[in-house]
């Protein structure tokens, strides 16, 4: 096997997402090779043991490693500008593995109380079944950061922009609170993508991405990836999956890796198309209020202008009216779909209060910002104008 030899200058991301990573076997194929094993064979005992003990380099079991999947983690990494990465089954197993690999009983954990709804069930319900204590903060409040502060404090957790609020945190300024404090600051960047928001470069420690998103794209695999200096992916994150399980089918990875050859077209198209249709919504007099990061009116747009180069590829908007006009603009749809998922080349638009973050009680919802009106919109690759005009008629009719 051999790995093609890439300009010694610094490349564009863009060019990264089609090349990083790569290795041939010495049919030289174009495309990445697809390797479905379980395991793999050795040239000898004394190989076998070298391998084990990890003196010999080389893969032992799809659990641990696989060539295909090496292939993504390394092309994950060179995007991300991170040391090493490791990737799941899914986006919550990368969370689970990000998190409890670096944690023990009686360590503390700071997180955003805005987050996934599976997210939150780890830090507020899971983590504290293992003696890990868990204090939640309104994200954009730094000072809340900074006090809820302690000498047990191990780790910082956020989204930005958050689901499906589209709340925005300062990871910069939190990243120097957890640095002050001798924590690590944990970023899920799955909303801004690789694209538009480099949190590494803010001064966090791992980011983290479901890579069910915009990395696939296009509604086919599950799969998760967290990046960080080698020190943690190898010394926690690695021995952490290697015995608990949560290891990327080796097609899912084949899969990604052609995702990421277009994820920059898309995400770009993507958010362009979403500006445009925040805009012909905020316009509409039955839209209560909206928020999308790339308009003036979003109470943190110099925020985003500071850490994201557009304002991504999500709207959220609250209909008048509350959950009976939310389900009737969503039923009357004819181009873009009702789903849970994000971040795919078809439009989807959900009901987070029935849906994503239906396990919340009312007050806990309310607390976030998750009316009952709330439709959480993310922006395919269709025509604008037949979303916008789609979008419009579904308001009109309701």
């Amino acid at each position: 096997m051999t790995k093609p030899d890439l300009p010694s200058r610094a490349l564009a991301p863009r060019t990264k997402m089609v090349h990083a990573g790569t290795v041939r076997s010495g049919f030289g194929e174009m495309s990445e090779a697809l390797y479905l094993t379980q395991g793999f064979a050795y040239e000898s005992a004394e190989s076998a043991a070298a391998r084990f003990e990890g003196s010999e380099d080389g893969f032992v079991y799809a659990r641990y490693g696989n060539p295909t999947v090496r292939m993504f983690e390394e092309r994950m990494a060179a995007l991300e500008g991170a040391e090493d990465a490791f990737a799941t089954a899914s986006g919550m197993a990368a969370v689970h593995a990000a998190l409890l690999s670096q944690l023990r009983a009686g360590d503390h954990v700071v997180s955003a109380r805005a987050l996934f709804g599976s997210c939150l069930w780890i830090v507020e319900t899971l983590l504290p079944r293992f003696g890990v204590e868990v204090t939640l903060v309104d994200g954009p409040d730094l000072s809340a950061w900074k006090a809820a502060m302690r000498p047990e404090t191990k780790l910082l957790f956020l989204e930005s922009p958050s689901n499906p609020t589209l709340e925005l945190i300062d990871v910069e300024a939190v990243a120097a609170v957890a640095r002050e404090g001798g924590a690590k600051l944990v970023v899920d960047n799955v909303f801004a993508t690789p694209v538009f928001q480099r949190p590494l470069e803010l001064g966090a420690e791992v980011v983290i991405y479901s890579a069910t998103k915009h990395v696939d794209g296009q509604g086919r695999v599950l799969g998760g990836v967290v990046l960080a200096s080698e020190e943690i992916v190898r010394g926690h994150v690695e021995p952490f999956l290697k015995h608990t399980g949560g290891a990327m089918s080796p097609f899912n990875a084949w899969v990604l890796l052609k995702g990421l050859e277009t994820l920059d077209l898309r995400a770009r198209a993507q958010a362009a198309t979403a500006a445009r249709l925040a805009d012909a919504l905020a316009a509409h007099p039955k839209i209560a209020s909206l928020r999308y990061p790339g308009r003036a009116d979003h109470p943190q747009h110099a925020l985003a202008a500071k850490q994201m180069e557009t304002g991504g590829t999500l709207v959220a908007f609250e209909v008048a009216g509350g959950r009976a006009a939310a389900f009737r603009v969503l039923n009357a749809l004819q181009v873009v779909l009702i789903s849970n998922n994000l971040g795919d080349a078809k439009s989807i638009a959900t009901h987070p209060a029935t849906t994503t973050h239906q396990r919340l009680t009312p007050a806990q919802r309310e607390a976030l910002g998750i009316g009952e009106g709330l439709i959480r919109l993310s922006c395919g690759l269709e025509a604008s104008e037949d979303l916008e005009a789609d979008l419009l008629a579904a308001l009109d009719a309701a």
